[in-house]
Order: structure tokens, then sequence, then C-alpha cells
């Protein structure tokens, strides 16, 4: 078969995959908002508002126009339509992929001659066979499918990803080398526009760093010393684009706006507007400089900084729109120094990586300031204090970190009694080998691989598990003798576990195939599987790594590793070249009937896996979250105030008075928010139809960082109205000692009484 031809069959089949993908998940999306995010996703993509931190402007970008056309009762379902449309086309570009790595794997009949015959009609089939069957897999898996159908930013974020791997790919193969380094640049914007979505994109650099390195030598062996030197080389890479680039150029940007707005008395916002165009001003400079001086690395390295910068800068975006102060306004990031700390993700604090402080470290209080807006200029003001932990509680690779009590209960279980004494307190640190014991048993045991056999084994049913239990949310491959090892006999069962949709038995069937494809590869291929095994590591492993999640998650997390079944799958896909490859010699005959017969037969495994995923992933019919809101705005009379908790309170009700505008009288008071000054800040505004509330303490009393607690204390034990307890909260001249000498407001009564 010569070039023409197999790129005509491999063009027709990848089209064929995602249409099935296409039709699959546009026929199976939620035709309205979905819980958790996507109410907050669509309805602050439909207007343009501004979303939870760290935000998603490209996603909101896109969404929208999506839903430009479409009246208030179709905005959801276009939004989820373009997820679907995100996902179907990650399919195609995984196709594509798998299609690269199986063309390794197949010895070409003759090289060097674009037009001559490339491969044998057998060696054709096995390799378009193998990309079909691995992306249909990927198709219905558990994960991914679950993504497809509603609108969050995690399928169009696989989808930069794919195509950044495929870009690499087009790369690798380019015949005229002058031109190949454009595909470096797409790559280099896709990665700066994605950074708009989700960060996980940017796992994808390790490995374009060593596909880079292995072109450059595609015939010559590396030694290990400079294998180690690229591994360098890719972190020193991705820790300029996560820890410099996207937290320091905003941060430059804010200080060069402090000039602007403080000495020359400009308003907010200009200074980092002046930042931004010299920055792309200079890089500009530099390209034509360079490109005048013949000096082609850095011309290429300058238009990559560029390209991620010019991705970058949509995050203006975010600024504009909270500045026109849209009724979801998270965080408030209107100017620069607030937009620095809602990319840092502030407000949700930090974990320890490689060194640090476990659940029961001793530690020190210190304070800690921050600029923050105040009358039209920058002031520094007194921020939360800091926690600085003793040394003498750090440790190594620190898992055990949470304080929360139910945690350490769930930490101790893995320390079993034992641990290191620390000095000057009554803890026991957590000895190194429990530290690894609750790593690989909980966090890679039941938040990793728990989730990658749900997608390549089964599912027990979709019940969520916080912790261990052979009852709830473990996997299951429908292999009895197997099942039974590990989860015991569960023929008595309760009809709701029995048969839950969420059952889905695969026999182990995709993981085997995947496995034939790994040690295919492995033999055929080692460097190509190096970069399947660094994609795969990266987009999971890795990311267990970083989240360092306590126990008691309130939901899954499996949408978080949706890119390691990604590549996961294109060992799936290898599996049929392997079986195809292993069969021929077995008989040794190069005959097309094998690969045809294998490609048929590995079939299979994509249709089990839809048969059994498309009851529980269908929700097509599905409008639980809107009118779970609907009611609860109905509840309240005229006018009325409506105080919720979680995302599952609010984020419905946010897409139900947004989109739909129902009830658009009711204001909403979140609790978990209202401890922050710009949700107070919002709540004294006015918001659609809902009159301003009339708050009485002074915005300087709730600025972040102040009031961050408020003592009680009640010498007469008496009932005080409302309105005296506020009037000596904010009277300036009474406040009560803390035992380190600072004097603080107070609350005056534990008996309040609130006249209605």
């Amino acid at each position: 078969m010569d070039n023409k031809r197999f790129r005509l069959w491999n063009l027709l089949t990848g089209c064929a995959v995602f249409l099935i993908a296409t039709v699959t998940y546009l026929s199976t999306i939620e035709p309205t908002a979905s819980f958790w995010d996507c109410g907050e996703f669509i309805a602050s993509s439909y207007k343009l508002e501004v979303g939870h931190p760290p935000g998603n402007p490209v996603f909101q970008l896109i969404a929208r126009a999506f839903t430009m056309f479409t009246g208030p009762d179709k905005a959801a379902v276009m939004v989820n339509a373009m997820s679907g449309l995100c996902s179907s086309l990650t399919i195609f570009f995984l196709y594509l992929t798998i299609v690269f790595f199986a063309k390794r794997l197949v010895v070409r009949k003759v090289e060097g001659d674009e037009d001559a015959p490339a491969y044998s009609l057998s060696q054709a089939i096995a390799i378009i066979g193998s990309g079909a069957v691995g992306a249909l897999a990927y198709t219905f898996t558990d994960t991914f499918w679950f993504s497809a159908v509603e609108g969050e930013v995690y399928a169009m974020s696989s989808l930069f990803t794919a195509i950044v791997v495929w870009a690499m790919t087009r790369w690798y193969e380019a015949p005229d080398r002058r031109y190949a380094n454009r595909w470096i640049i797409l790559i280099s914007f896709l990665m700066g526009l994605s950074i708009g979505v989700h960060l996980l994109n940017l796992l994808a650099i390790p490995m374009l760093v060593f596909m880079y390195y292995y072109r450059m030598r595609e015939d010559k062996p590396f030694s290990l010393w400079e294998l180690v030197r690229i591994m360098l080389v890719s972190v020193v890479i991705l820790a300029l684009v996560v820890f410099i680039l996207v937290p320091y150029l905003p941060k430059v940007a804010a200080y060069v706006d402090l000039f602007f707005v403080n000495v020359l008395s400009l308003p907010y916002n200009t200074g980092a507007a002046f930042f931004l165009t010299a920055v792309l001003g200079a890089c500009f400079w530099g390209l034509f400089k360079t490109l005048d001086k013949g000096k082609v690395f850095l011309n290429t390295a300058l238009l990559c900084f560029t390209t991620i910068v010019i991705g970058f800068s949509l995050f203006t975006v975010v600024i504009i729109r909270s500045s026109a102060k849209t009724p979801t306004n998270e965080y408030q990031p209107d100017n620069a120094f607030t937009l620095v700390r809602y990319l840092s993700r502030e407000q949700y604090g930090t974990v320890p990586l490689l060194y640090g402080q476990y659940f029961g470290s001793p530690y020190e209080l210190e304070p800690s300031h921050y600029w923050a807006p105040v009358d039209g200029k920058y002031k520094k003001v007194e921020g939360p204090v800091d926690v600085k932990f003793d040394a003498a509680g750090k440790m190594i690779f620190p898992r055990m970190h949470s304080t929360d009590e139910k945690h350490v209960k769930f930490y101790q279980y893995y320390m079993d009694g034992k641990g290191i004494p620390v000095a000057g307190t009554d803890q026991a640190k957590p000895t190194f080998g429990a530290n690894l014991r609750f790593f690989f048993d909980f966090q890679l045991g039941w938040m990793y691989w728990r989730y990658f056999m749900w997608n390549f084994a089964g599912r027990q049913n979709d019940i969520h598990a916080p912790s261990q239990d052979p009852f709830v949310g473990n996997w299951e491959c429908g292999i009895r003798p197997l099942d039974e090892l590990r989860l015991g006999n569960q023929d008595n069962a309760p009809d709701w576990l029995k048969h839950n949709k969420g059952k889905n038995h695969y026999f182990l069937l995709p993981l085997l195939l995947g496995l034939l494809g790994l040690i295919f590869q492995l033999d055929r291929d080692n460097r190509g599987c190096w970069l399947t095994f660094l994609l795969f590591f990266m987009t999971g492993i890795a990311i267990v790594i970083y989240l360092n999640q306590p126990p008691f998650q309130v939901r899954e997390r499996d949408y978080a590793y949706a890119g390691s079944f990604y590549f996961f799958s294109v060992w799936i896909g290898l599996g049929v070249a392997a079986l195809s490859s292993w069969l021929r010699d077995a008989f040794k005959k190069d005959s097309a009937i094998i690969p045809a017969a294998i490609s048929i037969a590995a079939l299979c495994v994509p249709t089990i896996m839809a048969a059994e995923n498309w009851d529980d992933h269908d929700r097509s019919n599905r409008y639980t979250a809107p009118e779970l809101a609907a009611n609860y705005l109905s509840s309240v009379g005229e006018n009325g105030m409506l105080v919720t908790h979680g995302d599952n309170d609010t984020f419905p009700l946010w897409y139900a008075q947004e989109v739909e505008g129902v009830r658009t009288d009711v204001r909403i008071i979140n609790t978990s928010l209202l401890g922050t000054d710009w949700h107070i800040d919002q709540m004294k505004w006015a918001c659609n139809e809902s009159a301003p509330l009339d708050l009485s303490i002074p915005h300087k009393m709730y600025l972040y960082g102040n009031n961050e607690f408020v003592p009680v204390v009640d010498d007469k034990d008496e009932v005080m109205d409302i309105k005296d307890v506020i009037a000596i909260f904010k009277h300036p001249d009474i406040k009560v000692s803390l035992s380190s000498g600072r004097k603080v407001n107070f609350i005056a009564s534990r008996k309040i009484r609130i006249p209605v």
C-alpha cells in the first residue's frame, strides 16, 4: 500500500472513529446543568462572569461562542455539546497518536521515497486497527465519558493535551525540517491558551522535550547521563512555566501597577496594561532582531515565549469582567494584586510536597501583609497570620499533613501506635514507613489505581466511597473468583447494590490488551514506550504526588487522572499490533486476514465497554440540578434571602438565576464564602432584581486578614439586642486585649436577641 492510499484510509478511519464518539457523546449529554462546578461554569460562560480561582477565561470565551446564538433555555445544552465535541475531537487525535506509535512498531518496506510503497496490506490493517481499537476503547471509558457529557473544563483540557501531543508527532515526522519548528510554535501557543482552561496540559512538557532530543539523534543511542540531563532540562522547562511564568509575570505586572497607581495617581490596572504591552513589544523587537541576525535557536525560543504570553494574556478578560461587577464575581480579581492571589488559589491553602510538616507539627504564628485596593490606592494591610512550622516537626515526603481531627484518626491507623517523639510536644511524628504505607495504600491504591481499574477492569457501583469499603466504590471485573477474593461473596447484597447502574464489568479485557501493547512497545520501540510512559506517569501518579490528598474527599476524584487513562489507551491500541505481529510470526505468513481478524475481534473490547457503560452515562433525560435549584428559590418570599453552604447548594441556584432567570429577586448568601471580604462586598451591591443587603459593618473591619476570628467576651450573661452587639463590635475605642497584647474587636454577649 503506497503512502497516498494509506493516508486516505487512515483519515477515513479516523473520521469514522470521530463520528462514533460524536454521536455517542451528543446523544448522552445532559440537557441542562449538572451538579458540582457545572452550573457555575455554564452561568459564568453565558454572561462572561468570573468563576472560582484560578479561573478559566479560554473555556468561558469558547463556551460563550457556543451560546451566543441561542436563548437561555438552550445555553446549558450548548455548553454540554461543546464538551461533547471537544471530547470526540480528543478521540480523533488519540487515534492519530496511536497510529504514529504503531507505525514505529511496523517495519517499513521502502524508506526514503515518499511515493514508494510504505506498508504491506497486512501492516496497514494492523496500524489502522490499532488506532481504531485504542481510540474507541478510550471513547467508552468511565472517567472520560463522564466529563464528556457535562459543562466542565476537563473535556477541553483533554483536547488541548491531545492536540499538543499530536502536533509533536507532526513535528517529528515533518519531511522538510526547515519548517518543522512551526509545530513547536503552535504547541507553545496552545500551552499558553491551555492555562486559561486547566494546568494539566503543561504536564506533557517532559515528553515533548524527550521527543525533541530523540528526533535530533534518531539513530544514535543516549548514555545514562545524557538521559538524566534531558530529564533535568524537561523539569527545568516545566518549572519555568508553572513556578516562574504563571505566578511571577502577573506579580511583576502588579508591582508596576503599584507604581502607576500610588506614585503617578493613575487608575487601577493602568500599570499592568502598560507592563503587558511593554513585554509583548520587547518580544516582537527581539524577534525581528534575532531574525535579522540569523539566530535560529534564539528566535525560536523567543517566539515560543511570546506565543505562551499571548495565550496566557487572555486572563485580562478576568480583570475586565470583574471590574464590570458581574453578579457572579468570585474572589473579585478586578486589580492586578488580587489577580495574583486569584491565580495562586490562595483561598484553598497549600499542602507540603517533598518536605514539610505532619499533622501535629509544632508551629509559630507570624504576621503577614499584602497590598489591597483601598480608596483608589494600593494600601499595605495586615493579612492572615502565616504559620511557620518547627524544623523538628518536618519530614521528607510528608503525606499525613491535615490537622482535621477525622483525618488524624485515619492517619493513626497507618501509624499503628508507632511514631517518632517530637521534642517539646506530646505528639509522635509518623515514621517514614507509615508515611509510605499511607501513600501507597490510600493515595495511590484507593485514589488512583482504583480509578484506573474502574476504567479498564470494571466497577462495582457508582456510590461515593471516601475510604475503603467492601460494598461500595470498588473496582470489580466480573470474573467471580477474582472479585470474591478481594470483596467477598456479594450474592446477598441488597437490590440497590446488586443492580446499581454503575456496576460495569469488562472482564479485564481492556487491561490485558493494554499490557500486551505495553510489552510489545517496550520490546520493539523502547524510546516510544518511554514517551508513552512519561505521559502516563505525569498525568497520573505525578498528580497524586503533587495533590497530596487527605482522606475523606467530598467526591470521587478520578476526573483529575483522565490524561493518564488516555495514554494507557495508546497501549490498548498497540495491543492489536502486538497480537497481529505475534500471530504473523507464528504462522510465518504476511496475510491481511490475520490483522483484520485480530482488529475485528479486538473491537469487542470497546463494544463491551459501551454496552456496560451506556445506562449510567446516558444523561439525556436528567434535570435534577436545575429543578432542585428552582424549588429552593421558590421556597422563599419576594425579595427573600436564601442561605446556602456548599457547591451543590449554590452553583445550580446561580445557574437558575443567571441563565434561566428564575427568581432573580432572591439574594443567595453562601456561608462558605461569607468569611471573605469580596463576598460581603457583593452582598452590599444590587444584583439583578435583588436589592443590596443593609450591612452596617465597614469594609475595613472585614478586609481580608482582619477579624479572621472574633472572641466572645461575656461577663454579664445577659441577653443583648443585635444592634447593641454590633455597635460595641464596631466602636473604635472598645476593644479587648489578647495575651499577645494585641487589641481586637469582640462580641459582647453569648445571648443575642434578633427582632423579627
